[in-house]
């Protein structure tokens, strides 16, 4: 009472954390579920020199690597690592098994480069389908996503980009150890009923 309250707060104008991800609700990698986050960076304003995208990067703690919007060529580099293909591969590599991918209905899903990469990925065994617009209920990754960004990040407030994107990764590794774990035990209590 009679004393005024102060919150630290730090603005989070053009600080943004995006993350791609995967989760496998069948076959041998049941339960796992990967992901990739990308920053974007505060613009500029000013009149001050322009420095360099490697330059702007260190200043907020990340790579080059760790900026940018998730665009195609990211998406594409995406689905060939959830498909397994290996850094070093033969040109025609095939998966052992078939891989379908569930999307919804993101431009950058649906992109030129990505039309350009489903004959490729289908020789490959990987199969991309897409969900009705406006169907999120219909996603096995929604249920998955929304408690994160809700809940499991508790500071939402950063200093840094790269403190609003360690903590997102943080979240999202203890999420994926979760349902890693969860499937697991579900699996291992079945078969003892079996």
């Amino acid at each position: 009472m009679g004393e005024r309250l102060r919150v630290p707060y730090e603005a989070s104008q053009g600080r943004r954390v995006n993350a791609i991800g995967a989760y496998f609700s069948h076959g041998v990698l049941s339960g796992r579920f990967a992901f990739e986050t990308y920053a974007t960076l505060p613009q500029r304003r000013g009149k001050k020199p322009r420095i360099s995208l490697v330059e702007q990067a260190a200043a907020h703690g990340l790579t080059v690597e760790e900026v940018g919007p998730i665009d195609s060529e990211r998406f594409v580099a995406f689905v060939w690592k959830i498909g397994g293909r290996p850094p070093v591969h033969a040109a025609e590599w095939q998966r052992e098994r078939p891989l379908i991918i569930w999307l919804d209905n993101y431009s950058v899903h649906k992109s030129q480069r990505v039309k350009e990469e489903r004959p490729v990925w289908e020789r490959a065994g990987i199969t991309l389908c897409y969900l009705p617009s406006y169907t999120p209920e219909l996603s096995k990754i929604e249920p998955i996503w929304h408690p994160v960004k809700h809940h499991d990040i508790v500071q939402r407030s950063h200093e840094s980009v790269a403190g609003l994107k360690g903590a997102v990764e943080e979240a999202l590794t203890k999420k994926a150890a979760h349902l890693l774990t969860a499937t697991t035990e579900t699996a291992r209590l079945l078969c003892r009923a079996a």
